[in-house]
């Protein structure tokens, strides 16, 4: 069997071969003939294929030109048809031979699938009722050199799919409607914000302190200064400096950059909207979000019901909202008001309850934000806003008046996903100033998500900001929302990828032989990658001999990884969701996180042991050990995670 699929793989590369140099061969006869399509530099399109369609009983027998790219040809004597595809969609082509010029039908006969073509020609209704143009004139825009994917191996592949979004685009209505939707979405909130009275501004990307948030940057240099910058990770505190200067309303949609993990909710460069208004609190922030979400699905799907990881929601206004501590007191029983400052009490209730504090200062706040992150946050399927948060977790966020261990925050959740994060914005610069000094001794400390000490923001505010509301949360969730889809690469045109490693050979589906503007080279075997173990140090071997019986109570099982995620909060941490060929899901959590992303790891074999003891890390069962392997290099410590052949299936055993 693996002989004949390697055997098949092989023709399929002689085949995309040789239909790459019939193309170049076409492209260079047309280039000698003079009619080169890629010096063709404009052609008036009067109507889209949608339109057409649309508005057909006003147009038919009108004439129109139409461009777009081939999609399927079917005929080919003397009457041809063609679906021609633009932005709107598909319109059949309907050629024939005597009622066009005949050199130009015959050099439309040899025209190939994925070309781009301009068509002249009447609306009609074929005989079968199709609506359709009859072409009286067809040129050739632009020559397509590769084949479309269908024919070989598919689209369907999703990492190839993000790697070649312009092919996804062609082949794939749904990607195109998700980014018709979020586009749509983006205009919304652009309305609905403008329509409040908000002003749209922009502010710096790059910023000597990257501050608004808890995360790590990306930095970079500036030459001429000689300084280290950051791109920036919130643009919160460029905001509010707004405010203080007196714009009252103002809202960024922009791009933001953090140096974390990626999973199916998380990449690297991502897009949020932020909001800040003079004179409004926390409920003024929970009303616009409502009614910026509400608003846009009723306008862009026409209903509050929608479809979501695997849940209806009903995003009908008049949202529920309730604080921190009641959410965890309905689900858990954990009454954390009874306790309220009590630190000592607070981490003992929150490890009554089965929340794991390992990692995090023993507060009364941190137990309770811990309990709810932990026990309560993947609860929340319908939209609830979460209010009322711990201080130790709000740095940015005003005190409650009447409680001063809390503050005015919320964050909304729909599915378990955090969709927005909203305060009544701190004021005060001798608390701001505090907070912010309690961040940099976290971040001296070791933590290098804390946030930093900025100095101008606390100038700012000793000028004088008035009672704010602010809000933030992201286009990309709220898109996927629209959309009804489970990853953020699917609402991301150019999702980030880690680069191909083509020496490898790991990657069939995505290698493309090599081709020449004309010609196609023979193809060449890669040369073996050569690794230097010279610097290798191995642990000594274990003196103590065990038992074969004791040895084979391990049970080593060969696992499928369906889906891999960071685990919140933690550096260390993947979360495995695995096959292990009984029917039922398995949870590993693996500390690798500094060594992998998540991303590369779905889809492999690995091997694990699955009769070890359930192990709770970070509030979350672990059952079993992935094995992976280890060995220094000079000081380093390196660690690859044993991966196998994927033909071997999921709960194989290993003897």
């Amino acid at each position: 069997m693996a002989e004949q699929t390697r055997n098949n793989e092989q023709n399929e590369q002689q085949d995309l071969s040789q239909i790459l140099q019939v193309r170049r061969e076409k492209l260079k006869a047309l280039q000698d003939e003079g009619h080169d399509p890629f010096h063709i530099t404009k052609y008036d399109v009067t109507h889209h294929a949608q339109e057409i369609k649309d508005s057909f009983d006003v147009l038919e027998g009108t004439e129109v030109h139409v461009a777009g790219r081939l999609m399927s040809k079917r005929g080919m004597g003397k009457v041809s048809f063609c679906d021609l595809q633009d932005k709107s969609g598909r319109i059949q082509i309907y050629a024939r031979k005597d009622e066009m010029d005949e050199a130009v039908y015959n050099a439309f006969k040899k025209c190939d699938i994925g070309d781009i073509v301009g068509v002249r020609g009447d609306v009609f209704r074929t005989q079968k009722g199709e609506m359709s143009v009859r072409a009286h004139d067809i040129t050739l825009l632009s020559k397509s050199l590769q084949p479309l994917p269908e024919k070989f191996h598919g689209l369907t592949d999703k990492e190839l799919r993000y790697r070649r979004r312009y092919v996804d685009l062609i082949m794939n209505p749904e990607s195109k409607r998700n980014f018709e939707i979020r586009s749509k979405f983006v205009a919304f909130l652009r309305r609905y914000l403008d329509g409040l009275g908000f002003m749209e501004v922009e502010t710096p990307v790059l910023s000597p302190i990257a501050g608004g948030a808890n995360a790590r940057p990306f930095i970079t240099h500036h030459n001429t200064l000689d300084i280290d910058m950051y791109m920036r990770i919130a643009t919160e505190l460029h905001l509010k400096r707004l405010i203080v200067g007196g714009l009252e309303r103002v809202y960024e949609v922009g791009r933001i950059f953090r140096n974390e993990g990626m999973d199916t909710k998380h990449n690297p460069e991502f897009t949020t909207c932020e909001l800040y208004q003079a004179y409004t609190n926390l409920d003024g922030m929970m009303d616009i979000l409502e009614g910026i979400l509400t608003g846009a699905a009723k306008e862009i799907l026409g209903t509050y019901q929608i479809e979501w990881l695997g849940h209806q929601i009903d995003l009908t206004p008049s949202w529920k909202r309730v604080t921190m501590a009641d959410a965890v007191k309905n689900v858990t029983g954990a009454d954390f008001m009874a306790i309220e400052g009590d630190a000592d009490a607070g981490v003992a209730l929150a490890k009554s309850v089965g929340v794991d504090m390992d990692g995090v200062a023993h507060t009364w706040g941190n137990a309770l934000y811990e309990t709810f992150d932990q026990k309560v946050e993947s609860t929340l399927i319908q939209p609830t806003f979460i209010t009322m948060y711990p201080v130790e977790v709000s740095p940015l966020a005003k005190r409650s008046p009447a409680d001063p261990h809390l503050t005015e925050r919320y964050e909304m959740f729909i599915c378990g996903c955090e969709m927005g994060n909203a305060f009544s914005e701190l004021n005060d610069p001798i608390d701001q100033y505090e907070r912010f000094k309690a961040q940099a001794e976290k971040r001296a400390n070791g933590d290098d998500e804390a946030d930093m000490m900025d100095e101008d923001f606390v100038l700012a505010l000793e000028y004088g900001m008035p009672p704010t509301g602010g809000l933030g949360f992201g286009i990309d969730r709220c898109a996927m929302m629209l959309c009804g889809t489970d990853s953020i690469r699917d609402v991301i045109l150019f999702p980030t990828m880690k680069p191909l490693d083509k020496g490898q050979g790991n990657n069939q589906a995505e290698a493309t032989p090599e081709v020449a503007p004309v010609s196609v080279p023979a193809e060449t075997p890669a040369e073996p990658e050569k690794i230097d173990f010279s610097n290798v140090v191995i642990e000594p071997l274990f003196e103590d001999q065990v038992d074969f019986e004791t040895f084979s109570k391990s049970d080593f099982r060969a696992v499928k990884v369906l889906e891999c995620e960071a685990v919140p909060k933690s550096k260390k941490l993947l979360k495995f969701t695995l096959d292990d060929g009984s029917g039922e899901l398995r949870t590993i959590l693996s500390g690798i996180h500094a060594y992998y992303e998540p991303e590369e790891l779905i889809g492999k074999t690995c091997i694990a042991i699955t009769n070890l003891p359930p192990r709770k890390m970070m509030g979350i069962d672990s059952c079993g050990m992935l094995i992976s392997a280890v060995h220094k290099e000079g000081e380093e410590e390196k660690l690859h995670l044993l991966m196998v052949d994927p033909h071997i299936p999921a709960g194989a055993k290993l003897y």
